[in-house]
């Protein structure tokens, strides 16, 4: 029997399982994960942005969790000497109508009290002369990490302090009593634990179904392709450089990004994924496209946003095309230059409706607690995210 027992070692996973060791010092904890190593997906997948939190309604759990992950993280990072750089993001309006888009995202900065100002296309031009523009908006606290890198911190300082890691272990049922929940695994063997936190990322709507938890979304997987520059271009651009974002869409556009290892990502698209898991040219699984087209909220979504659709597969079948996007704002990439790099995968969260669930979403039990929805920005905001989840369990541990 496990005090608490938590499944997926993504950095929300493992945020949680070390910050509840830190609280419970002498509780047994478990951690499993069906992968041979911690942030195998969307974590190890990611562009590595400490976001600022420049996009999120005033208020939300994104906001809130965001601002406080900026500071959380590089305090981590500083205390195990991970390396990591706040070298700032410019939003950039290419033309009048992203400009006025502009000032509203400006206004939501002041109103979530960001370190953010607005420059011209001079002062632009200036200070990145590659990029060209009208207008821009300079985050100077954002920044750029290897989430995988503050995951394998967590995990090993888990098992340092005690913590049980299992890897390579599927769950296939979970079942609940009152004094424990039943964790069954495709090997046939069950843990059992007083309280359970699932942290399932691009498998959360089928975890939380294990236990007959009445929810209205779907996980719904949308695929990320990027390229990356080649090593002469990595002095490109000092910042981090993103579109203004269409308020009608859920993603921020093909950005260019600073990594932490010196090189330069351009992307991703947002295609329409056939496999939850899917990371090669072709990806097909019978499971996850019936899931898909048995929910009525794919049918719905996908009609709302056919033609954005369509334009993400001609992009990514036609590189002029993708590249067009990019040029908007920094017309010296050549098509030559943009090089492999690899896919991500997406978990969205999409209701009966057919809308996208854009704010964190928790679901609970008795003696569970849920992670059913952590778009961008979860991995800047794991540790308070972890700490939300320590809280909610210590009123349910305090409950009983």
């Amino acid at each position: 029997m496990h005090d608490f027992a938590i499944i997926g070692a993504g950095i929300i996973g493992l945020s949680t399982a070390r910050q509840l060791q830190i609280r419970h010092p002498d509780k047994k904890i478990l951690l499993l994960e069906k992968e041979d190593r911690v942030a195998k997906h969307q974590t190890g997948r990611n562009s590595g942005v400490i976001h600022a939190g420049i996009y999120y309604a005033p208020g939300s759990l994104k906001a809130k969790f965001c601002k406080e992950g900026v500071v959380a993280t590089i305090a981590f990072c500083e205390e195990h000497r991970i390396p990591y750089e706040q070298c700032g993001k410019l939003i950039v309006a290419s033309d009048e109508a992203e400009h006025e888009r502009l000032l509203d995202l400006f206004e939501r900065a002041r109103l979530n009290e960001l370190d953010v100002e607005l420059i011209d296309g001079a002062e632009l031009k200036h200070i990145e002369p590659e990029i060209t523009g009208i207008s821009a908006i300079r985050l100077n606290t954002t920044g750029i990490v290897s989430y995988a890198q503050i995951s394998e911190k967590l995990a090993e300082e888990f098992l340092l302090n005690g913590g049980e890691i299992q890897f390579g272990l599927a769950v296939t049922d979970l079942k609940e009593t009152l004094s424990r929940i039943d964790i069954e695994l495709e090997t046939g063997k069950t843990f059992q634990s007083r309280f359970l936190i699932v942290c399932g990322g691009l498998m959360a709507d089928r975890l939380t179904r294990m236990l007959d938890m009445n929810i209205d979304f779907r996980i719904i997987p949308y695929r990320g392709e990027y390229y990356q520059l080649p090593p002469d271009r990595n002095d490109l651009v000092r910042h981090l450089i993103y579109p203004v974002p269409d308020p009608a869409l859920p993603f921020l556009g093909v950005h260019l990004t600073k990594m932490i290892d010196g090189s330069v990502s351009v992307g991703p698209s947002a295609l329409q994924g056939w496999k939850r898991e899917g990371y090669g040219r072709i990806n097909l699984d019978l499971q996850d496209i019936w899931e898909q087209l048995s929910f009525i909220g794919f049918w719905r979504i996908s009609y709302r946003f056919l033609w954005t659709g369509l334009k993400e597969v001609r992009n990514a079948l036609w590189k002029p095309s993708y590249l067009k996007s990019v040029h908007k704002y920094c017309p010296s990439i050549r098509r030559e230059e943009l090089l492999p790099y690899p896919v991500g995968v997406r978990a969205m969260a999409v209701t009966s409706d057919g809308k996208m669930i854009s704010d964190f979403l928790f679901a609970e039990t008795d003696r569970s607690l849920h992670v059913c929805n952590a778009p961008s920005p979860a991995a800047t905001s794991a540790f308070p995210i972890g700490n939300y989840i320590c809280d909610k369990i210590d009123e349910k541990v305090g409950s009983g």
